[in-house]
């Protein structure tokens, strides 16, 4: 494995962080924590003018043909910042898999979402639902058309979306659809999450599809669903690598800065474990989410790569998240302090990522079925 950064994501990386950094202050984040959806509008034409949203996404659909390695280095500087932009719904996952297994007709949506015209979404969480691979939702025939019933949750901006991909379960396997949020027979309610991003409930009854909206074949349905869930899982780690590492870089400053008894806090022991070991922490999470996205690129990704990049996002992020409150003491409970926000994030992404303990015991079962065969 070789592990040296492509130019183009050199490139990406550092014009999304030229763009982030001036357009995403603290008081942009405070203005959007009272909208009704948490969406930086002026951030995201900004990121399509200046290409970074087509960039990654194939030739066919307007883009420059790089793939996900590109991707999660803006992805990264996106969490840096903590930019209220839905580019992991609507890039990396949607309009990619349009690109990748769509009709000519939902290529089109691509390019739309590539040149920021157009927001795409994709509804991959259920409740009481433990094998995202067989979705309760269900899609019955229905003439030429299909019929789908079900309920999905933390939809990221679903109210925004011109389109939602929805995974089924069919009589005869899995499939994903393009479902129009302003059909008749879909519910989209907004939900309140840790972080304040845009998310909601959206409840599908007895909703007709055309036979064109469904993306790919059904016989490929099982392959897109797992295409699907594979990068969301890298492009949540990315999202948190970034967040991680600019929150450590605030912490590490305070402790430098803030002095106790004449001294920096940073210069005792037991703060100087809590950051070694955050520091440690992040290296992980670099080191893993490196890896699964280098092999997903690749075609060589296994599900272990995934998993762990998965675990060290989660279980890291929610250690380095708890050193960086303690550390900055009454500030960091502060609600209004920069440092709380990722704070925030890091803990939304944690949850989205899943349990730590759940993690291990599906990698676990991995490992003994891959030993035992």
């Amino acid at each position: 494995m070789d592990f040296t950064r492509t130019e183009a994501q050199d490139d990406l990386g550092q014009l999304t962080r030229s763009i982030t950094e001036k357009l995403v202050t603290s008081d942009r984040l405070r203005a959007l924590d009272g909208a009704e959806d948490r969406f930086d509008d002026v951030t995201w034409r900004s990121l399509a003018e200046s290409g970074v949203l087509s960039a990654a996404l194939p030739e066919t659909v307007g883009g420059s043909g790089f793939g996900i390695l590109e991707q999660c280095s803006v992805l990264q500087e996106l969490g840096r910042t903590l930019a209220a932009v839905p580019y992991l719904p609507s890039i990396t996952l949607a309009a990619s898999a349009l690109a990748q297994f769509g009709s000519a007709e939902q290529c089109d949506l691509a390019r739309k979402a590539a040149l920021g015209e157009t927001i795409l979404t994709v509804a991959l969480a259920e409740e009481y639902n433990d094998e995202p691979a067989r979705p309760a939702t269900r899609a019955e025939p229905d003439g030429a058309g299909w019929v789908l019933s079900g309920t999905k949750t933390t939809v990221p901006v679903a109210t925004l979306a011109a389109r939602l991909l929805i995974p089924a379960s069919t009589p005869n396997g899995t499939a994903v659809f393009l479902i129009d949020p302003a059909a008749p027979g879909v519910t989209i309610t907004r939900q309140q999450v840790v972080d304040l991003s845009a998310e909601a409930i959206v409840e599908l009854d007895d909703v007709r599809v055309a036979a064109s909206d469904l993306v790919g074949t059904e016989e490929r349905g099982p392959e897109i669903i797992d295409w699907l869930l594979t990068r969301a899982a890298v492009g949540i780690s990315a999202l948190q690598l970034g967040t991680l590492e600019r929150a450590l870089e605030m912490v590490s400053d305070y402790a430098r800065e803030r002095t106790q008894f004449d001294r920096p806090i940073g210069s005792f022991q037991a703060v100087a474990q809590r950051l070694s070991d955050a520091y440690i922490d992040v290296k992980g999470v670099r080191l893993a989410v490196t890896q699964a996205a280098w092999q997903l690129d690749d075609g060589s990704a296994t599900e272990a790569s995934i998993r762990t990049a998965k675990f060290w996002a989660a279980d890291a992020g929610h250690r380095v998240a708890h050193t960086v409150i303690h550390v900055h003491g009454g500030v960091g409970l502060d609600r209004d302090h920069p440092v709380h926000r990722y704070f925030l994030a890091a803990k939304h992404n944690e949850f989205a990522l899943g349990s730590a303990t759940d993690q291990l015991r599906r990698l676990g079962r991995h490992l003994m079925t891959t030993s035992s065969a």
